[in-house]
This record gives structure tokens, C-alpha cells and sequence, in this order.
């Protein structure tokens, strides 16, 4: 028993520490997000802008910036190519040729109806400046952020309808980039040169990805957002607090940190939900940077790829492509471009965490059943049944030990009153019993050692997938990666009232405490006090820091001791245990009204 209560108190503190930080750590950020979704959806409607730009300063690593604009009156200052894709929507500038305006059409802001789209690129003078642009590095005469490219090709971008630009440097070179969309969010950027001149010239293709400020980020500790890439394999993630450890390159006048791949590999910079990269072909040697210009309170972070340098000859033409991801970090989208690109370790731009050999494998099985069953929250209960299924034979020992332990309680009670001023007594006489009996009383901590790897993996599932953002379950469930969002404080909305966050106790959450007091009364009684306290006091405890957390996890929750419940009750009643509560429930459910 002694094992016992290390563990309970093991979990008890850990659920403490995943609940304060969830109250005063994850629960503020959220509703710090849920203010600034409010706003950008407010002025979407009032000024038709998708985004509300924050003041940065200048230093940019393409331009300076003079003065910032609002979205639409930055984007009204280039011509721009209409974007208008299965799944995104936007426009390329011709100044540049960047890629600085992009919406996702499946994702909205809030799940309001009439939420503007999510934004992922914004252009170069607005406050939340985020674009990718292309070009060759080497020469005097190459295009710049500033180079005014002609439209020859293509009217909107679309797929199977790409658009090609075009500019002559006036030294007898002509550039090309083609711009070509999938059905996703995936860009393929073709750049060629054509030497008109009567000497060679050599030159390196090169895309960059430039984010100006830092921007709020969601997880924290809890999950990573910053540069991210993948070399010949190897993951690399940087934080942006981490970008001022860099060492300082005076010729760029950036902190700057190099990797090098071979043959394959990637690099860009992830937010919680969507992300930005570069990817060379496959088979492509490259160098990769992530680099900090800009001065101080005006960060502009960049990734930044480099291709090995290219020799043009008189009259020849020579082409590189790299691709551009920009998007949602859709699991089957970035696991197929994996494979279809050889994007090594792509799909591991999602944050799978330490418990990644459970994560992964929990994602993989609620998706496919979401897929048959079209409800995320029902993928849980049913990943629920399969969980305790694969762990019955473990169970069953547990709740055969648990029962015999039930049946035995007279006599140890006997025992310790006998031996109550002998300790040591009565620690020989119960191991005596437990021998005889051939009861393992360590047997009943399994079930609760394997709960919390599983709670914490499939906590990640919810919190970092975007397949859970905004997927609702049934009634006032809208959202299964947020808190159950009624609260008994508020009479479940009678009350016209926003409690702390520690007071949204919701339906959900309380009927998960009520399941786990029912199945806590199944378990033998503990011999110590204190240890009783523990018991009587976890259901309450756990409502309260379960309210917080995202409601597939508390259905998860519930679901679980529902099972339990079942399966405690059935087999310990198999050994000969009484439960008493389980009587003693049945009765009052079954009992006839008196007459008259």
C-alpha cells in the first residue's frame, strides 16, 4: 500500500502541475487569443482587412520601412496577381515577387459564423509583415525586393493555372519565375535565367522567409513555435528567444545560425497550428539559415535557403525550383508532401512531444475512426473502448486483486485493530494474509501507472493537432481543444456572469468527477487517514483542474471511468466482493413509489 500512495500522490501533484499551468498559465493566453480574435473579426467586418497590425520598426533584411499601413492599403501599393486556390486565396506581389498575401479558405478565426479566415501572409509594410520571396545571389546585376517584375504569363493563380513573371536586368539576362499551386497549400517556385550575354555568369538560386516582430505564441513550454527544420533527417527547432544566442554576422548585419544538407531536406517557421517552409527537390545539397536582423523591439526572423551556384553560359539557360509550403499543419497533408517531395521528417513539424510513440499512433487511430464516424468526440469514447480493451488482461488482475483485497477487509481491520500500537505487527500479520489469500496488493497501481503516459499523449493530441481545433461534439460542445465553456457558477448560463477561470466548472466536468467518486468507491478502503483524505478529496480536486482543460479530454475522462466502473464492478462481484454502493444504488433506482 505503501507503493500505492506514492503513486497516487505522484499523479495527484502531477495533475496539480498540468492544472495550475493550464489555469494561470494556458487558460490566460487563450483568452488573451479569444480578445484579439474578437477584434480582427470586428474590424474585418467594419474595414474589411483580415488582420489588426501591430507597430513594428525597421531594419528589415529586404527594405527599410518608412511608415506602416493597414492590410488593404499595404497591399494597394503593387500590382498583384490574384491567388485563388482550392484552399487559399490572396495575391503575389510584382514588386519583389513575393508571396506576402495569404488566407486560408477552410479556416476561419473563431467558430462564429462569419469569422474572417485565418491569415497566414501579410505584406511587407503592414505591422505584422510575414512573406516569402525568391531570387539569385552573386551578382550586381539580379533582382531585388525592390525589382519591378512584368506579368507574361497566367491572369490568377490556380490550380493547374500558373503564373509566370518576368525581368530583364538590361546586361543580357532574362529572369523568369514561374509560380505553379496544388490543390493544398503547397507553392512550386521555378526560377530560370537566360544569358543573352557574351560571358558566363554564375549564380546561387535562394529562397527566404521573412517574419518582422515576434509573434504571441500559444503553447509556450508546451509545445514548440519558431524556426524549424529538417536536415538529411535530423529535426531542428529553435524558439525565438533563441535567436539572439546566434553569433553576430557583421556582412549581414544578422545573428545567424548555418546547417547544411546533402541531400534533402527542409526549413521554415511553424506557429501552433500553421507553418512556413522552403523545401529544395530531393537529392538537392543546400545550405539553410535561420537568421535576427532588425533592431532592438523590431526582430525580423528569417529561414533562409541557399543553393549551390549555378554557371550560365552565353546563350544558355539554366532553371531551379524550391518549393514553398503555406499553411494549415494538416497531419495527411505534411505525411504526403513527406512522401511525395522526400521531405525527410516533415510530418514532425507537428509537436508530438515526449510520448511521440503514443501520440502518434493515438492521432493516427482518432483520425481514422473520425473519418468512419464524422465526430471527433465520438473517435474518443470509441479510442477509449480500444484503450481499455488492449489493457484488459492487465486490468483484470488488478480488479481480481482488488476484489479479494474488498473481501479481506473484515479480517484486515481485525488485524489492525489487534496490532494497532505495533506497527511492525501488523505489517507481518497483513503480509501473512496477502500470502495466504495470494493477493498482490502493489497489483491495483498498474492500471493507474498506464493512465498517465496515456492522458498526457492524448492531452498533446488535443492540444497541438489542428484536426481538433474547433471540432465540435454534440449539444453545447463547439470546440473539443477548448474547456467545456458552461459553468455551474453561472447556473450553466442563467447567470450573466464570466467567473474566473478556476469556477468554469462545466457539465462535462462534473459529471467526470461524479464518475470518478463512483468508481474511487469501488477500490478497498485505504488503511492510512491520510490516505483516505486523498481519496475523498481527488474526485473534487480533479473536477476543478480538469474544468480548465480542453472537453476531449474530460470526455476521454469520463468515458474511461464509465468503462471502469463497468469492468471493476462486474469482475470484482466475480471473486465474491460486496459492493455495497453498487446495491445500494441499484435499490434506490429500482424502489416502487409507496401507494396513495
Amino acid at each position: 500500500m505503501g507503493d500505492q500512495k506514492n503513486l497516487i500522490l505522484a499523479a495527484v501533484l502531477s495533475f496539480l502541475v498540468i492544472g495550475l499551468w493550464e489555469t494561470f498559465v494556458i487558460a490566460p493566453q487563450r483568452a488573451e487569443m479569444e480578445r484579439n480574435a474578437e477584434i480582427q473579426a470586428q474590424i474585418a467586418q467594419e474595414q474589411g482587412i483580415d488582420g489588426v497590425p501591430v507597430p513594428v520598426g525597421d531594419g528589415n533584411i529586404a527594405a527599410e520601412i518608412s511608415a506602416l499601413l493597414s492590410r488593404d492599403d499595404a497591399l494597394a501599393k503593387s500590382e498583384r496577381i490574384v491567388i485563388d486556390a482550392p484552399r487559399v486565396d490572396g495575391s503575389i506581389s510584382l514588386v519583389g515577387g513575393r508571396i506576402d498575401d495569404l488566407n486560408l479558405k477552410d479556416y476561419h478565426v473563431t467558430i462564429e459564423e462569419g469569422s474572417p479566415e485565418v491569415t497566414v501572409l501579410s505584406p511587407r509594410e503592414s505591422g505584422d509583415a510575414y512573406y516569402a520571396l525568391f531570387g539569385w545571389a552573386g551578382g550586381a546585376n539580379v533582382p531585388g525586393p525592390k525589382t519591378e517584375w512584368t506579368q507574361r504569363d497566367g491572369a490568377t493563380l490556380d490550380l493547374g493555372k500558373p503564373v509566370i513573371l518576368e525581368w530583364d536586368n538590361g546586361a543580357g539576362q532574362l529572369f523568369t519565375q514561374s509560380y505553379e499551386i496544388d490543390e493544398n497549400f503547397l507553392f512550386t517556385v521555378t526560377q530560370s535565367i537566360t544569358n543573352n550575354g557574351t560571358e558566363a555568369t554564375t549564380l546561387s538560386p535562394y529562397g527566404v522567409i521573412a517574419r518582422h516582430g515576434e509573434p504571441e505564441t500559444q503553447g509556450m513550454y508546451l509545445l514548440h513555435e519558431g524556426a524549424i527544420g529538417g536536415f538529411d533527417g535530423i529535426t531542428e527547432s529553435i524558439d525565438y528567444d533563441d535567436f539572439e544566442d546566434f553569433e553576430m554576422n557583421v556582412a549581414e548585419r544578422a545573428r545567424v545560425e548555418k546547417f547544411k544538407a546533402a541531400n534533402n531536406g527542409w526549413l521554415g517557421i511553424t506557429d501552433k497550428y500553421w507553418m512556413t517552409a522552403l523545401i529544395p527537390e530531393s537529392g538537392q545539397a543546400f545550405t539553410g539559415a535561420f537568421k535576427l536582423a532588425g533592431r532592438e523591439g523590431a526582430p525580423v526572423f528569417s529561414a533562409d535557403v541557399r543553393l549551390p551556384p549555378i554557371s550560365i553560359a552565353p546563350g544558355a539557360t539554366e532553371t531551379s525550383t524550391i518549393r514553398f509550403f503555406a499553411g494549415a499543419k494538416q497531419a495527411d497533408v505534411l505525411k504526403g508532401y513527406e512522401k511525395s517531395l522526400g521531405a525527410e521528417s516533415f510530418y514532425d513539424a507537428i509537436d508530438w512531444g515526449w510520448f511521440f510513440f503514443l501520440t502518434k499512433p493515438f492521432f493516427w487511430i482518432l483520425n481514422t475512426i473520425y473519418k468512419l464516424v464524422g465526430n471527433f468526440g465520438v473517435a474518443i469514447i470509441i479510442l477509449t473502448i480500444i484503450v481499455k480493451t488492449v489493457m484488459f488482461p492487465l486490468a483484470y488482475k488488478s480488479y481480481v486483486s482488488m476484489g479479494r483485497m474488498k473481501k479481506l477487509q473484515p479480517q484486515t481491520e481485525k488485524l489492525r485493530e489487534k496490532h494497532k500500537d505495533d506497527p511492525q505487527a501488523m505489517q507481518r500479520a497483513m503480509l501473512e494474509l496477502y500470502k495466504k489469500e495470494k493477493v498482490n496488493p502493489a497489483s491495483g497501481c498498474l492500471p493507474i501507472l498506464f493512465q498517465i503516459p496515456v492522458f498526457f499523449a492524448l492531452y498533446k493530441v488535443l492540444f497541438v493537432t489542428i484536426e481538433m481545433r474547433h471540432a465540435p461534439f454534440f449539444g453545447w460542445v463547439k470546440d473539443l481543444a477548448a474547456p467545456d465553456p458552461t459553468s455551474m457558477f453561472t447556473l450553466f448560463g442563467l447567470i450573466d456572469w464570466s467567473p474566473p477561470t478556476f469556477l468554469m466548472i462545466g457539465i462535462w466536468p462534473l459529471i467526470m468527477g461524479v464518475t470518478m467518486w463512483l468508481q474511487m468507491q469501488l477500490n478497498p478502503a485505504p488503511p492510512d487517514p491520510i490516505q483516505k483524505k486523498i481519496f475523498a478529496w481527488m474526485p473534487v480536486l480533479f473536477t476543478f483542474l480538469l474544468g480548465s482543460f480542453p472537453a476531449g479530454l474530460v470526455i476521454y475522462w469520463t468515458a474511461n471511468n464509465v468503462l471502469t466502473i463497468i469492468q471493476q464492478s462486474t469482475i470484482m462481484k466475480s471473486q465474491g466482493a460486496k459492493i455495497e454502493l453498487w446495491d445500494n444504488l441499484k435499490d434506490m433506482f429500482s424502489r416502487k413509489k409507496p401507494e396513495g
